[in-house]
């Protein structure tokens, strides 16, 4: 079996600390194990043997639990992972998963610790994982399946095939939804620009923008599940989401009666069927007025020109609506910032009424 090429990385935290896994240290974990590394190789290769096994990364808890079994100490590559999956016992890994440290060894996690399990070999693990805050991998040879453990995750690795169709399904659905966004986005510039603003409009754009947030955010696991396979679908997301989450946070920055950091908590607890309420985005922003004369500071099409931010700032201080703004004369605009600045603003914001 040829070594893949690979990025090893220390997966597990400096300490014991809390048992409960953080998002990043989980995500990380995924990538030790996505396709094109060494360990995912490995375990594939058993899988494909039919034989059982439990493999446990070592930390400073993991020693106490660990009973029996022979010292290996050599260094790590598919191959001999898979051939001592043919005996009983658990397989420890160094920290960094460069190692074999033992073989054959019995885990005697504490039995009080709860889990879901029924199987000896996956209740040892999940105790493990949950005492000793590491990483312990159960291949079952009957379910013929992997499940990874980690402080208090449990974690059935996918079949890469199963996760690049979900992938794609999941891109085609961005791939509307960022239609819809740019179809949104369109009709909001016409309106603002036309000096009547709509909060109706503003909604529906971070309806949109929220919704590829959340779908994109799903998407990076699988992503990094899938390892060196996703490169292409890493790519074509990024392409999709650019810009979009600058479009929606300007619009909540103009729209919003709160500020734009406690609208962005509100939003962000909302499930994909709350987003979809239009009532919970307007909570979200706090707007509950009646939409008649209704005006925008202005942030969202100020920073679509060469303005920079601090002029931005003067303008929207100085003129306290985009409506006040965009009926201003460059005379007007030269009292708070330069004359070319003035004049190249003027010419911006009719380049845009133009080409609504």
């Amino acid at each position: 079996m040829n070594i893949k090429k690979e990025v090893q990385e220390q997966i597990l935290p400096a300490d014991n600390g809390s048992l409960k896994a953080t998002e990043e240290e989980f995500l990380s974990v995924l990538k030790s194990v996505s396709p094109g590394t060494n360990l995912r190789a490995a375990l594939d290769g058993a899988l494909k043997l039919g034989k059982g096994a439990l493999i446990a990364l070592e930390n400073d808890y993991v020693i106490p639990l660990m009973d029996g079994g022979f010292k290996i100490n050599c260094k790590f590559n598919p191959s001999r992972l898979v051939e001592l999956t043919k005996m009983d016992g658990a397989i420890v890994l160094s920290k960094d998963a460069k190692r074999i440290n033992y073989a054959n060894v019995l885990l005697t996690p504490d039995s009080k610790i709860k889990t879901s399990e029924t199987g000896t070999r996956h209740k040892a693990s999940e105790r493990t994982a949950k005492q000793a805050g590491t990483l312990v991998i159960a291949i079952s040879e009957r379910k013929k399946e992997i499940t990874l453990y980690y402080k208090d995750i449990k974690y059935h690795l996918k079949d890469s095939d199963e996760i690049l169709r979900k992938v794609n399904e999941h891109i085609q659905i961005l791939e509307k939804q960022r239609e819809l966004f740019d179809t949104n986005l369109r009709k909001l510039n016409r309106s603002e620009l036309r000096g009547h603003p709509s909060p109706y409009q503003a909604v529906q754009l971070i309806q949109k923008g929220q919704m590829i947030m959340m779908i994109s955010d799903d998407l990076k696991e699988f992503i990094i599940e899938v390892g060196n396979e996703g490169l292409l679908v890493k790519t074509r997301l990024k392409e999709i989401i650019l810009g979009v989450e600058k479009e929606m946070d300007l619009t909540i920055k103009d729209y919003t009666r709160l500020d734009l950091k406690k609208s962005k908590i509100i939003l962000k607890s909302l499930s994909y069927d709350e987003i979809l309420e239009k009532d919970n985005v307007f909570s979200a922003l706090s707007i509950k007025d009646s939409f008649n004369n209704f005006n925008i500071k202005g942030w969202r099409i100020l920073s679509k020109t060469s303005l920079n931010g601090e002029e931005s700032s003067l303008l929207v201080k100085h003129f306290s609506n985009l409506k006040n703004i965009l009926d201003a004369k460059i005379s007007d605009y030269s009292q708070i910032i330069s004359l070319e600045k003035s004049e190249v603003l003027r010419d911006e914001l009719e380049k845009f009424k133009l080409n609504l």
